[in-house]
C-alpha cells in the first residue's frame, strides 16, 4: 500500500516537473528567440502554466500522502532515494503550500515583463525605465518572505529558495571570515608591478571565437547529442530534462575572454545538469543540490581548469593558430598571466578570482538592505556606485555598466547572488579533493584528457541530483562543511606565482 502511495505521489510530481520544464523552455526562448513585443503574451503563459504547476504540487491529495508516507519513510534506510524523495517532496510542498497561487501568478507576469525592460534599460542606460519594475519585484519578495515569518531575518526564506538549509547568518559569517584575508591578498597583489594584458583586448573574429570555445568545451566532455548553444545578452545555462540542456554565451568582438570563458563557464552548469542520474528525472531529486554546488561546477570549468597554466599548454598552440595575428607573438607565460590579471573592474562576469567575490558581497548587501527597508530602489544607483567605491576602488560611470549589468533581479531572483561566491568557496575545496584523489590530474589535463576529472564529479557530485543538501553533499565529497581555507590557499598559491609574492 505504501509503495502505491510513493507511486502516486511520484506520478503527480513528474507532471508538476513536466509543467515546470515547459515553463523553462518558454523561459529560455524569451532570453533567445522571442521579439520584444512578445513580453505581455508570454508573461500570461508563463503565469497560467506556473499557477497550475502551483495548485497540482499543493493539492489536497500531495499532502494526505505525504502524511500517509511518514511512518514508511521512517522505516527506510535515510539515506536511500525513496526516503531523500519522501523527505525532499515534504520540504517542498510544505514551503509552497504558504504561497498563494495568485502570488505566483503575479510574479510571472511581472518579472517577464521586468525582463523585457531591463534589457532595453540596460541598452539604453535607463535606470529610471526599470525603477518601477524592480519597485514592484521587490513589493513582492518581502510578500513572499512574509509568508514565513517568523523568521530570523526577513532575507532568510529568499536564501532558502537557492540554498536550503542555509541562513543569512551563516552567510554572512562565511564572508566575514573571507573578505579580510581576500583584501589582504589584493592589496599585496597591487603592491607587485602588474602584468600585462592588452592583447585581449583588440578585435578576435567573432566565429572564430564561438568555433573555439565550442572546440574547447568538447574536448572537456560537453555532450551535445544532449545540449545546443545559443547566445542571450547575459548567458545562462536552463535544462527540459536530464536529456534536455541549454546554454547560452555572448561573444565581444574585441575582447577575447568573454565569449571563451563564458561558453566554459555556462558548460559547467551544463555538465551537473547531464551527469545527474536520468533515474531521478522529473521527480523531487531531479535538479542540483542547490545553485552553490552548481556555480561550484562552473566556475573550476572556467577558473580552476580554464585559467590553469597546464591547460593552455594544451590550448594556447590552437589558440594560436586560430588567431596568429593577434596571439602570435605571445608568449604562453604572458597569455596564461594576462587572462588572470587581478584588477578591479566594472564588470561581476568578467572580474578577475581575486576580486571577483567583492562584486558579490556587494550585491548581497544591497539585496539585504532591500529587503530590510534600509535602502529604497529610487536610491539604489547611488548605493551601488558608493559601495563599489568603497570595495574595488573604481566609480561605474554609468548605470549599464553598474547596478544594471545583471540580469538576476529583472527576474525577481532575490537571494540568489551569495551562491557565486560560495561556489568559488566550494569548487576550491572539491578541486583539492580531486588533485589527492588523481594525484597526476594536472599531467592529464596538459594532455588534454578530461575523462578523470569529469568522472570524479560524477560519482561525487553530479549523479546525487538533489539528494543531499549543499553542506551535506561537501562533506561527503571533501569532508568537511563548507569552508573557505582551501579557496584562500589556492588563490594565494596561483597569484604568489603569477606577482611574485
Amino acid at each position: 500500500m505504501s509503495e502505491e502511495k510513493l507511486s502516486q505521489l511520484k506520478t503527480i510530481i513528474a507532471e508538476v516537473a513536466d509543467l515546470t520544464y515547459a515553463s523553462a523552455l518558454l523561459g529560455w526562448d524569451q532570453q533567445v528567440n522571442m521579439p520584444p513585443g512578445g513580453a505581455e503574451a508570454r508573461g500570461n503563459q508563463l503565469a497560467t502554466l506556473q499557477t497550475i504547476a502551483h495548485a497540482k504540487l499543493t493539492a489536497p491529495e500531495v499532502g494526505q500522502l505525504l502524511e500517509d508516507l511518514t511512518l514508511f519513510a521512517s522505516q527506510l534506510d535515510p539515506d536511500s532515494d525513496d526516503a531523500r524523495y519522501i523527505k525532499v517532496a515534504k520540504r517542498n510542498f510544505t514551503k509552497q503550500i504558504k504561497v498563494p497561487g495568485e502570488w505566483i501568478s503575479e510574479f510571472a507576469q511581472v518579472t517577464t515583463m521586468a525582463h523585457q525592460v531591463w534589457a532595453k534599460a540596460r541598452a539604453e542606460n535607463n535606470f529610471a525605465l526599470f525603477q518601477p519594475f524592480l519597485v514592484r519585484i521587490m513589493e513582492l519578495r518581502r510578500r513572499y518572505a512574509d509568508l514565513f515569518s517568523p523568521f530570523d531575518h526577513v532575507y532568510d526564506p529568499l536564501l532558502d529558495d537557492f540554498e536550503p538549509g542555509l541562513k543569512t547568518a551563516d552567510i554572512k559569517d562565511i564572508f566575514n571570515r573571507l573578505r579580510p584575508r581576500q583584501v589582504e591578498l589584493i592589496k599585496a597583489i597591487t603592491s607587485r608591478p602588474q602584468v600585462e594584458n592588452r592583447f585581449l583586448y583588440q578585435p578576435y573574429d567573432a566565429q572564430k571565437q564561438w568555433d573555439f570555445g565550442v572546440e574547447v568545451i568538447t574536448k572537456m566532455g560537453h555532450d551535445w547529442e544532449h545540449s545546443r548553444q545559443d547566445k542571450a545578452a547575459h548567458p545562462f545555462t536552463t535544462n527540459f530534462g536530464v536529456g534536455d540542456v541549454r546554454i547560452t554565451t555572448r561573444i565581444h568582438p574585441e575582447y577575447l575572454g568573454t565569449g571563451l570563458f563564458g561558453t566554459m563557464h555556462e558548460a559547467g552548469h551544463a555538465s551537473y545538469e547531464l551527469g545527474i542520474d536520468p533515474r531521478l528525472d522529473r521527480g523531487a531529486l531531479a535538479g542540483g543540490a542547490s545553485l552553490a554546488i552548481h556555480e561550484s561546477q562552473s566556475r573550476m570549468w572556467e577558473n580552476l581548469v580554464g585559467r590553469s597554466f597546464p591547460f593552455w599548454q594544451h590550448f594556447y598552440p590552437r589558440l594560436q593558430e586560430i588567431f596568429p595575428t593577434q596571439l602570435g607573438n605571445v608568449a604562453l607565460e604572458a597569455f596564461y598571466k594576462g587572462i588572470n590579471r587581478v584588477q578591479p573592474s566594472l564588470i561581476r562576469v568578467e572580474a578577475d578570482e581575486a576580486t571577483y567575490n567583492l562584486h558579490i558581497m556587494l550585491r548581497l548587501e544591497l539585496e539585504i538592505a532591500l529587503m530590510e527597508g534600509s535602502v529604497e530602489v529610487n536610491n539604489l544607483p547611488e548605493a551601488w556606485n558608493s559601495r563599489f567605491q568603497e570595495y574595488l576602488g573604481i566609480t561605474p560611470p554609468n548605470d549599464a555598466q553598474g547596478v544594471l549589468q545583471d540580469v538576476h533581479w529583472s527576474g525577481g531572483m532575490v537571494g540568489y547572488f551569495s551562491t557565486y561566491a560560495l561556489g568559488n568557496i566550494i569548487s576550491a575545496q572539491l578541486w583539492e579533493r580531486l588533485n589527492h584523489d588523481i594525484p597526476d590530474l594536472a599531467d592529464q589535463i596538459r594532455r588534454g584528457e578530461f575523462s578523470d576529472w569529469l568522472g570524479w564529479l560524477r560519482s561525487h557530485i553530479h549523479c546525487y541530483g538533489s539528494k543531499y543538501e549543499p553542506q551535506e553533499l561537501v562533506e561527503r565529497a571533501t569532508g568537511s562543511r563548507i569552508d573557505s581555507d582551501p579557496y584562500m590557499r589556492y588563490l594565494t598559491e596561483k597569484y604568489s606565482q603569477i606577482y611574485g609574492l
